[in-house]
Parts: structure tokens; C-alpha cells; sequence
């Protein structure tokens, strides 16, 4: 996919460099406000989950690459955060990697009559996202339809491992 900003590519490309040196995944990469009231958001995740510090070692690392090399040549405020429960899936890797779980989908193109689906991840086929949707069962969405997606908090689920847990 190609940036519509230069600036935001550029600011990608570095967090995805600092991601790397730090051992994290750099999982999104947002711009958001004005030139004046900029808000530079980077979601970053690990295996076993960010920590706090992980997040202040990351933004410390990232902010003096940006004001380094100068990429945001007006004042903004950089946030950097865990993608949370419910993260955002951003790349067909992610859909790769989250196979099994629960999400939502929304598509750019109707299928079966729906735009937006709810169920589970099953696997992807080359670009293709193999999805039982609650509502229209087993279904093929071709990537490129996928205008937003993320993990669903399955709570009955949760609480049911739980219980199991607590014998």
C-alpha cells in the first residue's frame, strides 16, 4: 500500500528500523491533527505483550530519529501504545497470525448481501482471508476488500478458561 504522505512514510520507516533494534513489532502507524496539532501514534506488541517500559524505551528511541533527522518539521506529540485486546489487524500477516481467533471485518465490497462480519478467523489462502461469519457461515474475502478488521474479545470464552483454571 502506498502512503499518501511522504511524512508518514518516512516516520514508518523509521519506527520500523527502532522496532527492530528494540526486539518489538511496530503493528500500526497513525498521523492524525493538524500541522500545528499533530498526534503521532505507533501501536508496538511482542509475544508475550509490551510492558510500559518497553513503550518509553521505543518512543525515547523513535522521537530522537524523527527530531534527528527532522522528519516532522512542526511540534507534535508522539504516543506510543500496546495495539490493546481487540488490536486492529493492519497486514494479511496478521490475519495469518491471529488464525483461530475471533474477529470483526468490515469490507469495502458486499458479500452474501453484508458488509461487516463477525466470527472466526479460519486461515488465509495467498491473499484470500477464510472467515466463518456468524450470520453467513463460511466465507472467501480477497484482502484488498478489507477495510478495517480486529480481534474480538470472545468473554464467554475467557471466563469459561477461567473457571476451567480455578478447577
Amino acid at each position: 500500500m502506498v502512503e499518501k504522505y511522504p511524512i508518514a512514510a518516512q516516520v514508518k520507516t523509521f519506527a520500523e528500523i527502532v522496532a527492530k533494534e528494540h526486539g518489538v513489532e511496530l503493528v500500526h502507524t497513525e498521523i492524525l491533527g493538524a500541522k500545528r496539532d499533530s498526534i503521532v501514534r505507533l501501536f508496538i506488541d511482542k509475544d508475550n505483550g509490551v510492558t510500559i517500559d518497553d513503550c518509553a524505551r521505543f518512543s525515547s528511541a523513535v522521537e530522537e530519529r524523527l527530531d534527528a533527522e527532522d522528519t516532522i518539521p512542526w511540534a507534535y506529540v508522539l504516543e506510543v501504545s500496546s495495539p490493546g485486546i481487540e488490536r486492529g489487524l493492519y497486514s494479511l500477516k496478521d490475519f495469518v497470525r491471529f488464525a483461530g481467533e475471533t474477529a470483526r471485518i468490515k469490507t469495502s465490497v458486499e458479500h452474501n448481501g453484508q458488509r461487516n462480519f463477525s466470527g472466526l478467523i479460519k486461515a488465509v489462502d495467498k491473499d484470500v482471508v477464510l472467515f466463518e461469519d456468524r450470520v453467513s457461515g463460511l466465507i472467501e474475502i480477497p484482502y484488498e476488500e478489507v477495510e478495517k478488521a480486529n480481534l474480538k474479545m470472545d468473554f464467554g470464552k475467557e471466563l469459561k478458561g477461567r473457571k476451567e483454571d480455578r478447577g
